[in-house]
């Protein structure tokens, strides 16, 4: 062995170049202005954003996960639906950019032509359903609360004889109610009477000639209230 080339190789390796390239470093940075603690920081402050880049990578990489998984499920309804349909689970041909505006115009992805005609028809059975409802009810019959003040020619008049002739009146859609006698003066009073009448069939001029009618005990009549019902 030669042992003269071996020691001049050896000779040849340098041992503390760490130490050079320290004080290389330290150097440099003196001349940069920058502290060898500064660097470190900067080293830290580099490596946390490179983690929480990894980080970030991360969370992108699962949101993509679970996109693509909604996408598979969504792929999987629109097969069903289109078995259900009776329409072949396959992908549509590519169509120019102007048709297939066109097509998702008029694509329903949840409906068809039968559902449509389903709909209408239902839709039809619920209108003449309310209509027979509504047909059956009772129409409202419009009526009206009177009070007449009935008034004699004197005192001598036998009230119980003119309110009996007055309830002896009978018109279809005409019911007599309660009555009273009040004072009016000089010893005089007025029957007070009450009265519903159904607007349709009943007109009250025709009660008041009625009433007016028994010229012997009746001066006059007036309406003295008339509310709707």
């Amino acid at each position: 062995m030669n042992t003269s080339g071996l020691i001049a190789e050896s000779q040849n390796v340098w041992t503390d170049k760490w130490r050079f390239d320290d004080a290389e470093c330290d150097y440099q940075l003196s001349r940069s202005g920058v502290s060898k603690q500064g660097c470190y920081q900067v080293d830290n402050i580099l490596i946390s954003r490179i983690e929480a880049l990894e980080l970030e990578n991360k969370d992108f990489r699962r949101v993509t996960q679970d996109l693509q998984a909604i996408v598979k499920k969504l792929e999987s309804r629109i097969a069903a639906l289109e078995v259900g349909s009776g329409k072949p689970a396959s992908a549509p041909p590519t169509k120019p950019a102007a048709e297939a505006d066109d097509a998702d115009d008029d694509f329903d992805l949840f409906g068809s032509d039968e559902d449509d005609e389903e709909n209408e028809r239902i839709k039809a059975e619920r209108v003449k359903a309310y209509q027979d409802r509504k047909s059956k009810k009772p129409a409202l019959i419009a009526k009206s609360n009177v009070i007449l003040d009935v008034k004699p020619w004197d005192d001598e008049t036998d009230m119980k004889e003119l309110e009996r002739c007055v309830r002896t009146i009978e018109m279809d859609g005409l019911l007599w109610g309660t009555s009273k006698l009040a004072e009016i003066g000089y010893g005089i009073k007025k029957l007070v009477i009450s009265l519903v009448v159904e607007d349709d069939k009943v007109s009250m001029e025709d009660v008041e000639e009625k009433i007016v009618a028994f010229e012997d005990l009746v001066q006059s009549v007036d309406i003295a209230a008339f509310n709707k019902i």
